[in-house]
């Protein structure tokens, strides 16, 4: 029987490994499958919540590493996760997207020989994303998560070309498609069944969903200040929109660091939540007239449910969703961001289409490869 190890940390990682996890569980005969947590997202509304509501087991490692600077929190799980390595002497580690817990675990597994007295080989599902901005923290962990790589699942086309001008093997990389599709896909009846929409008393359609949590735009005073003001503009174009924001831990620190926390309360129609849950969430987001966010998931999930999305960066690492999605990149430009607001209540903005093997299959492919493999 092969032992295989899982590493995540944050919610982008349990959406991917979700469905990993669960088609193992089909090969039980041939696959130990050992999940360990970091502990990268602490907050129970930011982890315990998602594991419960995708039916994952209890970690069956939590290393418990918490919030810290970039090199304390990853030299921590190196430090936890090199103990793990050494019990449990796995025969492959999966890790996931592009998260300190991710470049962490690739480094360690790289370093530790197994009974082969060959360094561990590291799978990375959503492999080969690049925004070429480098400032992104993100961008490094991609980056060396891939080199050390010996199986690399690519999620879109631009991956694929990313790899091969980096001098990667053709044959370590794989066209498995987007698991965390596969988990959009999987729920899809759960997620119909949310009451989010009547707790917060609103309706489909009639509302826009905000997220933003990245430090360019949650960090500086002006930022937050043109964001106040983008948000008063939806009020204008269409008074009848409501502006549900979701407010990440991080940015509700900044507003309150500010002192701009009245400016945000003062803004008519605007509903503003805690991180809310898996289902909840997507409920809200397949409802949304449009989104408004920083986050990288929400551009493919948008392009996957075919909802307007007007992306805060001046980068994206997912290109598909603004080649063929129904995404924007405008990054803090207001003049551009509500150009496209009104473009969406005109009815003339782009429809997008789904891009190829986003069909609830990716997890199915990659373990099929994996067992082949190892």
């Amino acid at each position: 029987m092969k032992k295989i190890i899982s590493v995540v940390g944050a919610r982008p990682n349990f959406m991917k490994m979700a469905p990993i996890h669960k088609e193992f569980l089909k090969h039980k005969s041939k696959v130990k499958h050992i999940i360990v947590h970091t502990g990268q997202h602490y907050d129970g509304k930011m982890s315990e919540v998602f594991f419960k509501e995708l039916e994952l087991p209890k970690p069956d490692v939590y290393l418990g590493v918490g919030s810290q600077s970039h090199a304390e929190q990853k030299a921590r799980i190196m430090i936890e996760f090199e103990k793990v390595l050494q019990k449990e002497k796995p025969d492959l580690i999966i890790v996931y997207g592009d998260v300190n817990s991710t470049i962490a675990a690739a480094i360690v597994g790289s370093k530790i020989l197994n009974s082969k007295s060959k360094p561990i080989p590291i799978a990375h599902v959503e492999s080969g994303l690049r925004s070429f901005d480098r400032s992104m923290p993100e961008e490094i962990n991609r980056i060396v998560t891939d080199v050390l790589s010996e199986y690399l699942f690519v999620t879109e086309p631009s991956g694929i070309r990313n790899l091969k001008k980096e001098g990667i093997d053709e044959k370590k990389i794989f066209f498995s498609g987007n698991t965390m599709i596969d988990s959009l896909k999987f729920y899809q009846k759960k997620i119909s069944k949310s009451k989010i929409t009547n707790e917060l008393c609103i309706t489909k359609r009639g509302y826009s969903l905000i997220t933003l949590h990245r430090p360019s735009n949650v960090d500086s005073k002006s930022n937050l200040k043109t964001i106040s003001e983008i948000f008063k503009s939806i009020n204008r174009i269409n008074p009848d929109t409501d502006i549900v924001f979701s407010v990440h831990p991080r940015t509700l620190k900044m507003i309150n660091k500010f002192r701009l926390d009245k400016i945000y309360n003062s803004i008519e129609n605007l509903i503003i939540t805690e991180p809310l849950g898996y289902f909840d969430f997507l409920n809200l987001l397949g409802g949304a007239k449009y989104i408004i966010t920083d986050s990288g998931g929400i551009q493919e999930e948008t392009t996957f449910l075919k909802i307007p999305c007007i992306t805060m960066r001046e980068n994206t690492e997912r290109p598909v969703t603004s080649e063929i999605g129904t995404n924007v990149i405008t990054g803090l430009n207001e003049k551009l961001i509500l150009k496209n607001i009104k473009s969406i209540e005109s009815g003339k903005f782009k429809k997008g289409r789904i891009p190829k093997y986003w069909d609830g299959k990716s997890a199915k492919r990659i373990v099929n490869i994996l067992l082949k493999k190892i």
